[in-house]
């Protein structure tokens, strides 16, 4: 343990802990004082009930996948610790460029037909429609100008969880978000009793485990849905 400062600070908070990691020691120095340290406390962890949850804050370190790995399974060796998150600052030149990738606009102009499949790396933004058959998909949200008759596959990237899909008509066959799927009831949306004046957005409520369809400005105001959401 340093005599100066410590390199690893434990914070303890309502939904668990959070572990604040000294970014310029040296990285062996901060795995021997975090394991010192969780071994010191073990009596804040070891308890019946639930994992209690671990968020590693790395700040201006950069963390290698095989660093990370490390970190969660000596946290793990702990009885009752979870790691949740790690997160750092920092990242490489193709981690950035890929990010960057994620969260572009892609706009397109076409109508997808049947059997057509349109697939983007980060949000769709697509002034058309989606036929019976056809199949849009994307790694972040999807926007249409227009009818969704047919198959949209949002947050296909990693789970994927917090995508949306928004539609002028929403109509689909099938919606998938993240890893749910949902399939619409032909009875109970039916096109004739659509208003085809309020864009709908689709989005995975975690409360219930299932996709959700509302009107839009209804769903912006229950939720914190993404950003470029609000600007369309």
């Amino acid at each position: 343990m340093s005599l100066n400062h410590p390199f690893v600070t434990i914070k303890g908070r309502k939904d668990g802990l959070v572990l604040v990691m000294d970014d310029s020691c040296a990285y062996n120095d901060l795995l021997h004082e975090l394991k010192e340290k969780l071994t010191m406390n073990t009596n804040m962890y070891q308890k019946n009930g639930p994992d209690i949850s671990v968020k590693v804050q790395a700040g201006n370190r950069y963390l290698s996948e095989s660093q990370r790995e490390e970190l969660k399974q000596m946290i793990h060796t702990f009885d009752y610790l979870k790691v949740e998150d790690i997160h750092s600052n920092v990242m490489t030149v193709e981690e950035f460029s890929k990010k960057k990738a994620q969260e572009r606009i892609v706009p397109i102009a076409r109508i997808i037909r049947s059997g057509q499949k349109l697939s983007v790396e980060g949000d769709l933004l697509l002034i058309g429609d989606v036929n019976p058959g056809g199949t849009v998909i994307a790694t972040g949200n999807i926007y249409i100008l227009g009818t969704l008759r047919g198959v949209a596959i949002a947050g296909s990237l990693d789970d994927g969880k917090h995508a949306v899909i928004v539609a002028s008509v929403m109509l689909p066959t099938q919606l998938k978000i993240g890893q749910v799927i949902s399939r619409t009831d032909d009875e109970e949306r039916r096109e004739d009793t659509i208003n085809k004046h309020i864009p709908e957005c689709a989005y995975l409520d975690g409360t219930i485990g299932k996709i959700v369809i509302d009107r839009m400005q209804a769903v912006l105001k229950k939720h914190n849905l993404p950003y470029s959401l609000e600007k369309m």
